[in-house]
């Protein structure tokens, strides 16, 4: 139980505060036992409090629990969908993770940038994805689609910085990343690099940069519809 002088002075904030710590500190059991106080309580769990226990029930591998909190509630948001994908990728669940983000998109919650990157980093590693098989490299993939965007110097741009790290797989900066190709450009290139992606069987990664790319080309027309005369 929560000890302090003033027990009516606990709100949703404050346990959802002392519950997140316990869940990244991997003490799920006592945070359920926070969580369960404050229902005793009549305080009722907003989605940010729910996603503290999915995540923490995720991190010590034990799904069926997480799942069940996400079957009871009535409406998942942003947040909810986020503890599940983060979740399921520190358990190395990249393919399930990707098939929560088609269903929050099915169920009409919009993907933020942060999904975008959580995945790609789950998918390719937070140094990005380096396969002795050319057709599963990153790099490879990525400049493949750059040049048949017509995009031939920024492609030969990115090789010379390759070639110069040497041996050493610099950090990728998947925010940069995403944020380089939000454009017009950038939307073929995503296409192209999705095409590629699936010839070699990659099929989430293909979906989730695919999707970014159809978000991008939809800001893009809206943004050529707000300056027409």
């Amino acid at each position: 139980m929560m000890r302090v002088s003033r027990m009516d002075d606990l709100g949703i904030s404050t346990y959802r505060l002392v519950i997140d710590w316990m869940c990244k500190s991997g003490k799920i059991s006592q945070a359920y036992v926070v969580f369960e106080e404050m229902l005793q309580r009549g305080i009722q769990p907003d989605n940010l409090t729910l996603s503290c226990i999915i995540y923490g029930y995720l991190v010590r591998g034990r799904l069926r629990e997480a799942y069940n909190v996400v079957d009871r509630i009535e409406k998942p948001d942003i947040s909810i969908y986020h503890g599940l994908i983060k979740g399921l990728l520190r358990q190395r669940r990249a393919s399930e993770a990707t098939q929560v983000f088609r269903e929050m998109i099915k169920r009409g919650c919009e993907p933020t940038m942060h999904t975008y990157v959580m995945l790609l980093q789950g998918h390719l590693g937070k140094r990005g994805r380096k396969g002795t098989d050319p057709l599963v490299n990153f790099d490879t993939i990525f400049v493949g689609g750059l040049v048949k965007a017509g995009k031939s110097l920024e492609a030969a741009k990115y090789v010379e910085r390759v070639i110069d790290r040497g041996v050493e797989v610099p950090r990728f900066d998947y925010n940069k990343f995403l944020h380089y190709y939000s454009n017009g450009e950038g939307v073929v290139m995503f296409v192209e690099v999705g095409k590629k992606l699936r010839e070699v069987g990659l099929f989430d990664l293909a979906d989730i940069l695919q999707r970014y790319g159809e978000k991008m080309a939809t800001r893009e027309r809206r943004r050529n519809r707000a300056v027409e005369p």
